[in-house]
């Protein structure tokens, strides 16, 4: 089993860590781990040194789109051919069948395709193991494409690219025609319950949560930010009860004190309370990586403070109220600065607040509203600092924002304010220099205030982010071009005749077909271009209630 990054970053996922605890389950078969290796080593398995071709059975997990160059870097070093059309038909240790999944694939495939014989569209707990018994059962004598036709006959959720013709007119993609007997969408399968929620496996000193036990609280969220894909391609969103929670947490071993709640934006207040109240019994601390600034109630500040948590992170994400509004995130001024006093009267010296630059509609006047922002959060916290010795780091991060297949903005071009007509594109040079010039007001804004500390990403390193989220198959010829010769994206992509544009800086529209559109989340299109039309309006959604709304086609299609 793959994770394409370092051992560090790989161990800290859970996602991976529930697929390789599963795939060990049954004793017929054993699952080795497989990492990026650190330059200058070797591609060898963790658990016996073992040579990649010397597994028949090669399965990946992948979370984000810059981890795809790595499959390709991953599949090469280690002796298979990187294109699935070049392995033989009959499946061996230097033929493998590869399979792969994580949520980057359920939310747009396209790009790894031609890598891949088998996507498995969804979350694992309802089908990895049969369906990798089935593999395990028909690989020694089956021919490929008749194992790979099988599967997906027999399973939902299996997609295999092989199988399915992209087909294009004028240039644009029309269609994925499938293989005989085959559905024409490849159906996304989802836990709909669970008695223990997901945990920790394995904890290493070497992963970047060495001592954190992580346990889910559910899946998906109900808020639908229009920017957020996890709220889309999650539904429905799923709160598991209290019980499964802390089934889930008891599972760790007694030297473990702290617990890392995942999934807390979704939480509602009397879910945390009762946790928080679990966990203070238990003498547990807790951490996590993010949370509602609407949603601190007095016992999960308590908990808090008792826990030593010096590092809370808040996230706006939109710069001024009326972007809050366009991407429907529901949190106002006033909840932000009462959470960061809250937060650093319960205790906290670094507060993080993350900012997303390049949203639909915003001007220079949003961006002037997050440095105003600062400023107000200051104005609460620094007398509690002073008061006790130490003023609170206010650490900013900014990132540009890209949109995201499954989500309502995924017919809105990269890092432009405007919503652009369909087929109509703006220069790559113009909108990357336009995010600079914003990521440079807000530095020099806040460039002001003592003790606040500003990191951003690259607008060039996000706009292939872009590229690859938008992406189709015609990618995977550009990620092999980068491997085998070693040059940027950029190159490889005027080599392929490809561009920046076409992908990621072009308006589209409700009628268009597009590279993801081949899986099916049971969401209406007709409701994201909705949704995205109602961003435009700065207008709100109300949160998901699956037990009667009908709107966006997943619980009452």
């Amino acid at each position: 089993m793959i994770y394409p990054n370092s051992y560090r970053v790989g161990m800290s996922s859970l996602g991976f860590q529930l697929v390789y605890a599963l795939l060990n389950k049954n004793d017929t078969y054993v699952c080795e781990r497989f990492f990026l290796p650190e330059k200058g080593d070797s591609l060898l398995s963790v658990e016996s040194g073992r040579e990649l071709t010397q597994f028949p059975l090669i399965f990946i997990s992948v979370s984000f789109e810059h981890d795809y160059l790595h499959i390709v870097e991953i599949l090469s070093q280690g002796g298979i051919s990187p294109l699935a059309k070049d392995r033989e038909d009959r499946i061996s240790g230097r033929m493998p069948l590869v399979i792969c999944g994580g949520v980057a694939t359920f939310m747009n495939p396209a790009p790894l395709a031609p890598f891949v014989d088998l996507f498995l569209i969804g979350e694992a707990e309802p089908f990895l193991e049969k369906v990798t018994d089935y593999l395990v059962r028909e690989f020694k004598e089956g021919k490929r494409l008749e194992i790979l036709h099988g599967v997906s006959m027999q399973y939902e959720g299996c997609y295999a690219p092989a199988l399915y013709t992209p087909v294009y007119n004028d240039g644009h993609l029309t269609e994925h025609r499938a293989a005989r007997e085959l559905p024409s969408r490849i159906k996304k399968v989802f836990l709909d319950r669970c008695s223990k929620a997901a945990h920790s496996q394995l904890l290493s000193p070497l992963a970047e949560f060495s001592d954190l036990f992580l346990t889910e609280l559910g899946r998906g969220c109900s808020r639908g930010c229009r920017f957020c894909a996890a709220g889309f391609i999650y539904r429905p969103p799923r709160l598991w009860d209290g019980d499964a929670v802390v089934a889930g947490i008891a599972e760790r071993s007694g030297d473990i004190s702290r617990v890392g709640l995942l999934g807390m934006e979704m939480a509602d207040t009397a879910e945390l309370d009762i946790l928080s109240v679990y966990l203070g019994e238990s003498g547990c601390a807790l951490s996590f990586s993010s949370l509602r600034a609407d949603r601190l109630s007095p016992s999960l500040l308590d908990l808090l403070a008792k826990s030593n948590l010096k590092s809370v992170a808040i996230a706006p994400d939109g710069c001024s109220e009326r972007l809050r509004l366009v991407i429907n995130k529901g949190l106002d001024e006033r909840d932000i600065v009462r959470a960061a006093e809250r937060l650093v009267t319960a205790g906290i010296y670094k507060l993080k607040i993350y900012l997303m630059i390049g949203l639909p509609t915003e001007t220079e006047e949003d961006l002037n509203e997050a440095i105003q922002l600062v400023e107000k959060i200051k104005e609460k916290i620094d007398p509690i600092g002073r008061l006790r010795g130490r003023l609170c780091e206010i650490m900013i991060s900014i990132n540009c924002f890209t949109p995201k297949p499954w989500t309502p903005f995924q017919f809105h071009p990269f890092g432009v304010s405007e919503q652009l007509p369909r087929g109509e594109y703006r220069n790559r040079e113009e909108v990357v220099g336009e995010l600079k010039k914003r990521l440079n007001i807000l530095k020099k804004g806040f460039r002001i205030y003592s003790n606040v500390h500003v990191n951003h990403d690259k607008p060039d390193n996000v706009l292939f982010q872009a590229v690859l989220a938008r992406g189709d198959r015609k990618l995977a010829d550009v990620l092999l071009e980068m491997v085998k010769y070693g040059i940027p994206w950029k190159q490889a992509m005027k080599r392929k005749g490809l561009t920046a544009e076409q992908y990621a800086l072009c308006g589209f529209d409700e009628s268009d077909y597009f590279p993801w559109s081949i899986i099916d989340h049971s969401i209406k299109q007709s409701y994201l271009w909705r949704e995205y039309k109602k961003g435009f309006e700065a207008k709100k959604s109300e949160p998901c209630d699956t037990l009667e709304c009908r709107k966006c086609g997943v619980c009452h299609g």
